[in-house]
């Protein structure tokens, strides 16, 4: 599938809609633009997804959006307060952002659940999971913003 230039909203849909994670789609959507191989993308947000292994705290696609903010705005160089801060400072701007348009930041807040789901088994998205977990509308809001400030 070709994907456009311009807007990878829809690619991020179609990642997750192919199993991968809310921080995986986010990422992968977007990595090609910086070099980053696949399967090396993919491992570094892998354990993003769930809130951060299913502990349900920061949403995968707002992890995924700072990662992208990150290869924009990060610094390399650990003398250079001024660069960090920089980059803090876009993380919080597109965490408030996604905070604006979805009133949280935290999965369990964003998908109505309290606490830690029990175990690390991922449920099946057919029947219905993912129906009354709107994932797939905070990737493309994650991705719309990263697609506002960069693209």
């Amino acid at each position: 599938m070709s994907w456009k230039k311009e807007s990878r909203v829809d690619k991020a849909r179609e990642l997750f809609r192919q199993g991968y994670n809310c921080c995986q789609a986010v990422v992968l959507a977007y990595s090609d633009l910086y070099g980053i191989d696949d399967d090396v993308a993919l491992k570094f947000a892998c354990s993003f997804g769930g809130g951060m292994g299913r502990m349900k705290e920061v949403c995968g696609a707002v992890c995924g959006m700072a990662m992208i903010a990150g290869l924009e705005t990060g610094n390399i160089d650990p003398k250079n307060v001024n660069a960090k801060q920089d980059n803090y400072e876009m993380v919080r701007y597109l965490m408030n952002e996604f905070k604006k348009e979805n009133g949280a930041i935290m999965c369990k807040d964003l998908i109505g659940l309290d606490g830690v789901e029990e175990g690390t088994r991922i449920q099946d998205r057919e029947f219905g999971y993912y129906a009354k977990k709107p994932c797939l509308e905070y990737i493309a809001d994650a991705a719309k913003i990263l697609e506002k400030q960069f693209f």
